[in-house]
C-alpha cells in the first residue's frame, strides 16, 4: 500500500477511535519536569500512560480493535503479548462481552500473568519470545474460531494508539518533539498518522533497546528483518521483527530512530521513581533513557512518552539496587582487620560516624589471602552520597584499617 494513502487510513481511523476511547480510558496526565528538564536541557514533558486503565496504553487500540469485532457479532478473540497488549484485549473483551484467549511468553512477568487473568482472560504460555507466542495465537484462533487481535500490525489498532496524540494537542497544543517508544510500531504509526497531518513540524523520534532494534535493522536494510532478540529490559519492546503496515509507516515518516542501553533503560526507571514519583516498566522509560543518555538532542518542548508502568517487583528490586550503587548511595568495601576482639568494632564505629548504614556483612578469619592474624571483611553500606565515602576511607586508614571500594 502507498504510505500516503495508509497514513491517512490511519489518521481518519484515529478521528473515530478518539469518540469511542476516551469513554473508556483515563485522559492521563502531561507533566512538565523540572528535574528532566534540567538535565536534559530543554523543556520536558512526560505524558504518563503508566497511570492508564491496565496500566499502559496499550488499552486504547485493543479498545477501539475490539469494538469493531464486537459491532460485527465476533463471540471471541485471540492476542499474543508479552503483557500490556495481553491486559488491555482482556479488559476491552470483558467491556463489550467477548471471550478472550491470551497466548503470553513463558518468559512474561509474573504480575502482567496475574493481572491478564483478573479481566477475565484465558491465559495460555507458550514460546520465549513474542514472535513464538504469536504463532501459537495464529494456531488457536483458526481451531477454536476466533478472531486474531494483532498488537501493531494493524490500523485500528494502530489508529487506537494515536488517540494519545489527539489528546496530546488539546493539552499542550505547541510542543516541538515528541519521543516514542517502538516495539512492533504500533504506537509510532498511530502518533505519527496523527501529527505528521495536524502538527507537521513537530518531530517524532523513536526509541528501541540495543538488545532488540528491529525497526531501525529493518530501515538500514531497506526491508523488514528479522533480528535475533536479546534479553532485555524492555521487555515490550523485544520483538523480532515489526509489520509490513507499521514497517511502511515508520520507515517513511519517522524523524529518526535511537537505541538505548540497558544501563541506560536502568538508570531511567531509577530516575523516574526517584525524582518523578513514577512506577514505570523498561519500555515505558526507554523514552527518558534516549533523553538522558544524550542520544536525543532536542530543543524547545519536547514530549516524553511514558508508556506503561507494570514492572515485576523483583526486577524492580534489582534495578533499584543498581541505580543505587550507580548514584553512590550503595556501597561495598572491602578489606582486612586484625583477628582480635573489638578490631571489627573499632571498623564499624568509624562508618557509623559518616551515617554508613549497613546492609550486608561478611566476615572471613580463613580467607587465604590475609595476612596472619588478620580477617577479611565486605561490608555492603548505604551513605549519604560518594563524597562521604572518601572521607570514611581516610578515616579508616588513620586508624590502621585498609579499605578500598569494590566495583
Amino acid at each position: 500500500m502507498d504510505p500516503r494513502t495508509l497514513l491517512d487510513q490511519v489518521f481518519e481511523r484515529s478521528r473515530v477511535a478518539y469518540e469511542v476511547v476516551e469513554r473508556y480510558v483515563h485522559r492521563t496526565p502531561l507533566d512538565r519536569s523540572r528535574t528532566f528538564s534540567e538535565l536534559v536541557g530543554a523543556e520536558v514533558y512526560l505524558k504518563c500512560e503508566n497511570l492508564q486503565k491496565t496500566g499502559a496504553f496499550k488499552v486504547r487500540g485493543a479498545l477501539f480493535k475490539v469494538y469493531n469485532l464486537a459491532k460485527q457479532g465476533v463471540k471471541g478473540v485471540v492476542a499474543a503479548s508479552a503483557g500490556n497488549h495481553a491486559q488491555g484485549v482482556a479488559y476491552a473483551s470483558r467491556t463489550w462481552g467477548l471471550r478472550a484467549v491470551i497466548v503470553m511468553p513463558e518468559t512474561a512477568s509474573i504480575s502482567k500473568i496475574e493481572a491478564t487473568k483478573s479481566y477475565g482472560a484465558e491465559v495460555v504460555l507458550y514460546g520465549s519470545v513474542y514472535d513464538e507466542a504469536e504463532r501459537k495465537a495464529w494456531e488457536i484462533a483458526e481451531s477454536e474460531g476466533l478472531v486474531f487481535v494483532h498488537p501493531f500490525n494493524d490500523i485500528d489498532v494502530m489508529a487506537g494508539q494515536g488517540t494519545i496524540a489527539w489528546e496530546l494537542i488539546e493539552q499542550l497544543h505547541d510542543f516541538d518533539a515528541v519521543v516514542v517508544p517502538i516495539g512492533g510500531g504500533g504506537l509510532a504509526s498511530g502518533i505519527l498518522a496523527v501529527l505528521k497531518k495536524m502538527k507537521p513540524n513537530v518531530k517524532v523520534i523513536g526509541v528501541e533497546p540495543e538488545n532488540a532494534p528491529k525497526m531501525l535493522s529493518s530501515i538500514r536494510s531497506g526491508r523488514i528483518t528479522e533480528i535475533e532478540v536479546k534479553p532485555t529490559l524492555a521487555d515490550g519492546l523485544a520483538t523480532k521483527r515489526p509489520g509490513d503496515l507499521t514497517y511502511t509507516i515508520v520507515s517513511n515518516f519517522i524523524d529518526d530512530i535511537v537505541t538505548v542501553s540497558e544501563d541506560e533503560l536502568a538508570t531511567a526507571i531509577y530516575m523516574l521513581l526517584e525524582r518523578a514519583k513514577l512506577l514505570v516498566e523498561g519500555a515505558g522509560a526507554a523514552s527518558i533513557a534516549a533523553l538522558l543518555s544524550g542520544k536525543v538532542r532536542v530543543r524547545g518542548r519536547v514530549v516524553a512518552l511514558i508508556t506503561g508502568g507494570n514492572i515485576d517487583v523483583t526486577a524492580l528490586y534489582r534495578i533499584l539496587l543498581r541505580g543505587l550503587v550507580a548514584a553512590g548511595r550503595v556501597v561495598k568495601l572491602r578489606g582486612y582487620v586484625p583477628d582480635v576482639p573489638g578490631a571489627l568494632r573499632g571498623a564499624l564505629e568509624i562508618i557509623a560516624k559518616y551515617r554508613g548504614n549497613i546492609v550486608d556483612i561478611r566476615h572471613d578469619r580463613y580467607d587465604v589471602r590475609a595476612s596472619p592474624w588478620y580477617a577479611s571483611v565486605e561490608i555492603l553500606l548505604e551513605v549519604p552520597s560518594r563524597d562521604v565515602v572518601k572521607s570514611m576511607l581516610n578515616d579508616l586508614e588513620r586508624r590502621g584499617y585498609r579499605f578500598t571500594v569494590v566495583d
